[in-house]
């Protein structure tokens, strides 16, 4: 045993009829998740984010260091400079730093520079990874496993969303180094993740798609 103080595990073992009834009914919901590009601008309920985040804050990190920061944003002026900031760099992807296969997977999905949802969307979550600790008299300490661990916590974090019946899309307009500019966070918090989040448009569609059969996904040994 280390030197941190220990507690019983809060933990209830469920029979093995509840625990398929639960993992079916997270996987029904999870397979309802889509990516979605058309959001209404109605506003979420208070305390919605701030109980998803709380729960994306749950996820295991190296040392338990806890190397995120989630900046919600909600005020319009700041969404909007997402949105110019995001889709300059969107041009320069679209138009040349994307390779031709690049463009051509995209291409069903009708995808391009242009990215309304920034700003109509009620709220935006940036996830930041702190790749290493500021600490308060500016010197740095070590965080460990930082990609595996802001990676998790996201897909906690669009996982509580989900479930709270809220719609997302994940973002990345790489390079993302102007969100830490536009939100002036600290230097050591490299911007991981932008997620719109909010409510359908009326008459939002996305794409037919199919996911892989589990069969496909899977590979059991013994």
């Amino acid at each position: 045993m280390g030197d941190a103080p220990f507690i019983p595990l809060s933990f209830t073992r469920h029979t093995p009829e509840i625990m398929l009834e639960r993992a079916k009914a997270f996987a029904d919901t999870a397979d309802r998740r889509r990516s979605v590009r058309t959001f209404s601008p109605d506003p979420i309920p208070a305390g919605v984010l701030d109980e998803c985040i709380r729960a994306a804050g749950t996820a295991p990190s190296g040392a338990h260091k806890q190397p995120w920061t989630f900046a919600v944003i909600t005020d319009p002026a700041i969404k909007a400079k997402v949105r110019a900031a995001a889709e300059e760099e969107e041009q320069e992807n679209y138009g040349g730093r994307m390779n031709d296969e690049w463009l051509d997977d995209l291409r069903p999905f009708g995808t391009n520079s242009e990215k309304p949802f920034l700003e109509i969307a009620p709220a935006l979550i940036v996830v930041f990874r702190q790749a290493y600790e500021l600490k308060a008299d500016g010197s740095r300490g070590q965080n460990y496993y930082t990609q595996e661990s802001v990676g998790i916590a996201s897909g906690m974090l669009l996982a509580a969303l989900n479930h709270a019946g809220l719609a997302t899309l994940t973002h990345t307009p790489s390079p993302m180094g102007f969100l830490g500019d536009v939100l002036g966070r600290p230097k050591n918090e490299k911007a991981f993740l932008l997620i719109p989040v909010g409510y359908p448009s009326e008459g939002c569609e996305v794409p037919a798609l199919e996911r892989k059969a589990l069969d496909e996904t899977i590979v059991r040994y013994g």
